[in-house]
């Protein structure tokens, strides 16, 4: 029989934790770079990104009146331009 008193440890980045502390520690990485992440992609990406999203609405065939479903859209800066682009609905 296991010791209980030994926690359950698994990696986070190049540290390892308690299992019980990893989504706290993961949650914490998010919202400390939510606020700059639009920024971070463009540094990350060389502004790459930029024409992703372009190329995402350009193809998606969406018109203007039709409904956009956003499901985990992340910042929501591609349903702005999609909302931009459908219009009032």
């Amino acid at each position: 029989m296991a010791d209980e008193s030994q926690q359950e440890t698994t990696h986070f980045g190049f540290q390892t934790v308690a299992k019980s502390e990893k989504a706290d520690k993961v949650a914490d990485v998010f919202h400390s770079v939510a606020a700059k992440y639009d920024l971070m992609n463009d540094l990350m990406s060389f502004g790459v990104h930029r024409i992703w999203k372009r190329f995402t609405i350009d193809s998606s065939g969406v018109r203007r009146g039709q409904r956009v479903l956003d499901l985990a859209g992340g910042t929501g800066d591609l349903t702005a331009k999609f909302s931009r682009l459908v219009g009032d609905t």
